[in-house]
């Protein structure tokens, strides 16, 4: 072959490497959120453009957030059938008995563009041991619809319970949709969704990924755990659906966790939930009143749904977290099992404990991923330096989704508090406005810290140069843990 030939070849492809770099250069430029992840992919790309180019299309772009715009549209027709009278019975409650929360309230408006609801009662349940015979047996009453997002479905003896029931359901004539995150789903053989499927099951899988090995750190999971039956009974939580989660059983590995019953117009809003991420993987509309009945007033809580996700959602939670924060006047408790806040919550978790407000901060001392756990105890210092309290619970491991403030505010759902829930995940949390269930979970809070042991700076400042390097080293990763 001529040289000239091979000239213009080489010629053409540098100027077209050159087009592409620059072209993927200023797509993150115009479309990335943050600024350390925007930092990240412009180095990959100009440092090792044939990689930094092909991981950026395949990975770093968020094909979720064009789709949910479509989405929306079906989703504010579930909003327009919520009773009206419960919103102005919820503004009017939080005006008379919390004040000083009605500018929260207001925040929560302005982000979610969902209304407080009036008349919602939610109790806590502790671990599968309560949660799962409360859910089986509304599954097994159920008469016209049953709604499930797990992010974990293993193929376990409680798996399969929850299989029978499900099946038992569908045969009696039960409108029955089940969703799993495609990750989640390989926790286990064979996959739950497939058996599912073959039972006859109208199951999907969220976002199934294509490479053939497991992994926690995928992005773009559907975290969310919700079950909804008839459309006036739901459970939602951290608790996933696996033996691990049910103590009496003297599980291999334990877990404790917490989940919640939930009566009252929010369920709705769980539905709406469920219903969105159904449609965007399956297509299909849920609608009638199968899915979506009269609602009536069961309690006295005032509730709020927080969808959180990598779409138009996107920062819902954390900045519900912030503006809580703001709102505390005596006390803040967090119980997360992944625990790492980004610089934004950490200054702003410190500023809430030098106004005198106790902040106390609760996290496994033995963490599931020892990433996680290493990267936590690097930052640590950050929040105990400024007066925060940080306790380890002993094990087994904790993975509790809590923040409490004051004594009205409950903060529940499937929500972490570290970048992966925070910014790449789809989850969903209630905001709570009851004293009863405040309460109950600081007595829950109590009984942790019983077991507990404080992290003080004195035992971070005395780890040896080798854990401390391995832990620093950690941190470095927090963005994708």
């Amino acid at each position: 072959m001529p040289s000239f030939v091979v000239d213009y070849w080489v010629a053409t492809l540098i100027v077209l490497g050159f087009t592409a770099q620059i072209g993927t250069t200023l797509h993150l430029l115009l479309n990335r959120r943050d600024s350390a992840s925007t930092v990240g992919w412009a180095a990959l790309v100009s440092l090792t453009p044939l990689i930094g180019f092909s991981l950026y299309w395949i990975f770093g772009i968020n094909r979720i957030e064009r789709k949910a715009h479509r989405l929306r549209p079906a989703g504010m027709s579930i909003r327009e059938r919520v009773e009206i009278t419960f919103e102005q019975r919820a503004r009017a409650m939080l005006h008379w008995h919390s004040p000083r929360l009605v500018q929260l309230g207001n925040l929560g408006d302005a982000v979610t563009g969902t209304p407080l609801e009036a008349g919602n009662r939610v109790e806590p349940l502790f671990g599968g041991d309560q949660a799962y015979p409360q859910m089986l047996a509304a599954i097994d009453a159920a008469r016209h619809s049953v709604a499930l997002s797990t992010y974990i479905f293993d193929h376990d003896t409680i798996g399969r319970t929850f299989a029978q029931a499900l099946a038992r359901a569908h045969a009696r004539g039960v409108q029955t949709r089940v969703l799993i995150d495609g990750v989640g789903q390989r926790y286990s053989r064979p996959p739950m969704g497939r058996v599912l499927r073959q039972m006859g099951i109208e199951t999907a899988l969220f976002l199934p990924s294509m490479l053939p090995v497991r992994s926690r750190y995928l992005n773009l999971r559907n975290h969310r755990k919700i079950l909804v039956v008839d459309g006036h009974l739901a459970f939602t939580g951290g608790l996933n659906i696996r033996i691990g989660s049910m103590l009496s059983a003297d599980p291999k590995h334990p877990i404790e966790d917490l989940h919640f019953c939930v009566k009252g117009p929010v369920v709705r809003f769980l539905l709406k939930a469920f219903a969105v991420d159904w449609h965007f993987t399956r297509g299909e509309m849920l609608h009638g009143d199968a899915w979506y009945p009269p609602l009536h007033a069961a309690g006295n809580a005032l509730v709020r749904g927080v969808a959180d996700g990598p779409d138009e959602d996107f920062d819902n939670i954390r900045r519900m977290m912030l503006g809580a924060l703001s709102s505390a006047r005596e006390r803040v408790r967090i119980v997360s099992p992944y625990f790492l806040p980004d610089q934004t919550l950490i200054t702003a978790l410190n500023l809430t404990a030098m106004r005198g407000v106790s902040v106390e901060i609760l996290m496994p001392e033995r963490n599931n991923l020892r990433f996680v756990q290493w990267a936590a105890q690097d930052q640590a210092d950050l929040l105990l330096v400024d007066g925060c309290r940080i306790w380890l619970t002993a094990p087994p491991f904790d993975h509790t989704k809590l923040m409490l403030v004051d004594d009205l505010w409950c903060f529940i759902g499937s929500a972490n508090w570290d970048p992966r829930s925070l910014k790449l995940n789809f989850e969903y949390n209630l905001e709570c406005y009851d004293p009863w269930l405040s309460a109950r979970l600081h007595r829950l809070v109590d009984d942790k810290l019983c077991n507990a042991r404080a992290l003080t700076l004195e035992q971070l400042r005395a780890r040896p140069l080798p854990i401390r390097l391995r832990d620093a080293f950690a941190r470095l990763f927090a963005p994708y843990l």
